[in-house]
């Protein structure tokens, strides 16, 4: 089974996606997201220029070749551009996969391991008393877990904080990224007390989760750890910038609130020290941005040897393609942790039809044959690419912070 055609389809239903579409010499047709938010065209250049000409006529079946040869085969090899395009490409073969096999792909890694994948919302509000009440809501609804933000006064915008009724949110617009201005400071003066609200208002029957988002620097993060101690958070993501790898070492001694860490990582590389010196609880990496279902797989199991479990990324801006991929690899990881969902903004439903289903606090992904979404093209062609940037973060003296 030989590949024929290679495409790349780019689409803006709410928000923008990036899609690899494989096609076999026998007609069978795989799906993959190479979607990287705020730099959607350099993935698909990527894919273009560089890979679909290297993969026509290859053998669809040897996945684990594929994977090995374009990153292995490549001198310019490290980076998110590289590793989403080659993520794009693995998430369609594992779909060609299982539809050739007539199975979902997670029983051609092993089969379930849990009936069904805990998620977590993303509660939030303009101040503590609306983020309490939206906690309320996902409760609710059955969620079992949830994370929450809120704005921090004197600032005028913070990130993860939703817009309107639905479950997700955008915070990509325009053409110009926004610029935003942040305060350590009075970040790590307020968030103490947000969730001390949520526990008195909603108990301890939840899991509570809250993303820092590389704000704060490595000594900030253990401030930040230590009194948040007494909520008993399910974990503090992203509390410091994960280029120095060391620095969680300082996080580590000083705080036991668990930290999550891992949503812009590659590749198992950028991780190698978190997991194996035990320095965070959750990795979180993107399937899509991690190299696909084949590589994300070897991070988790990295990750199960040394007791830090999954926490995968699955925002937005991943397309319903890539949160499935996700889901099968949750389904059978022994150290499966929670998985993020935020749903997708309409009209994403006219161009994916995805087979997962909600249902008290879980997702689940059925039995159909491979990822189980599909892509209707005629849908996607009506909803043109978009240029979206996400914005940048400034202190109150102009200077640059890190998103």
């Amino acid at each position: 089974m030989r590949i024929a055609a290679v495409d790349v389809i780019v689409t803006c239903p709410g928000r923008n996606y990036v899609i690899v579409k494989i096609t076999t010499d026998d007609g069978v047709v795989g799906w993959g997201d190479a979607t990287l938010n705020g730099r959607e065209q350099s993935v698909v250049a990527y894919l273009r220029e560089h890979v679909a000409p290297l993969l026509v006529g290859r053998d669809a079946t040897r996945i684990s070749d594929i994977w090995q040869y374009l990153y292995r085969g490549s001198y310019w090899r490290r980076g998110s551009v590289a590793a989403t395009a080659i993520g794009g490409v693995d998430i369609a073969l594992w779909d060609i996969a299982g539809k050739v096999a007539g199975l979902p792909v997670y029983r051609l890694l092993g089969g379930r391991a849990r009936d069904g994948v805990t998620i977590y919302g993303h509660a939030s509000g303009t101040d503590i008393d609306g983020a309490v009440a939206d906690v309320g809501d996902f409760l609710a609804r059955g969620y079992r877990a949830v994370r929450v933000q809120a704005l921090v006064p004197g600032l005028t915008s913070n990130y993860g904080l939703r817009h309107g009724t639905g479950l997700t949110y955008e915070p990509a617009a325009g053409e110009l990224p926004d610029e935003e201005t942040w305060d350590s400071a009075a970040y790590l003066d307020f968030v103490p007390g947000l969730m001390k609200r949520v526990r008195e208002e909603h108990g301890y029957g939840f899991h509570l989760l809250h993303d820092v988002h590389h704000r704060l620097s490595a000594n900030e993060a253990a401030q930040l750890g230590r009194s948040l101690e007494p909520y008993r958070m399910f974990w503090m993501e992203d509390p410091t910038p994960a280029e120095d790898q060391a620095a969680f070492r300082l996080i580590r001694s000083r705080t036991t609130t668990p930290i999550a860490v891992g949503e812009i990582f590659s590749g198992i590389w950028d991780c190698q020290l978190l997991i194996s010196e035990r320095l965070i609880d959750y990795i979180r990496v993107a399937v899509p941005h991690a190299g696909g279902i084949t590589h994300t797989r070897r991070i988790w199991d990295l990750a199960d040897l040394y007791g830090v479990r999954t926490g995968s990324h699955g925002p937005g801006d991943v397309s319903p393609i890539g949160i499935a991929a996700a889901l099968h690899l949750d389904l059978v990881a022994p150290n499966f942790g929670i998985q993020e969902y935020m749903g997708h903004l309409d009209p994403a439903g006219e161009v994916f039809r995805a087979g997962y289903s909600y249902g008290e606090g879980m997702l689940d992904l059925g039995d159909a044959p491979g990822i189980g979404v599909e892509v209707d093209e005629d849908a996607a062609a009506r909803y043109p690419y978009s240029p979206k940037y996400l914005p940048v973060a400034r202190l109150a003296d102009g200077s640059m912070h890190d998103w």
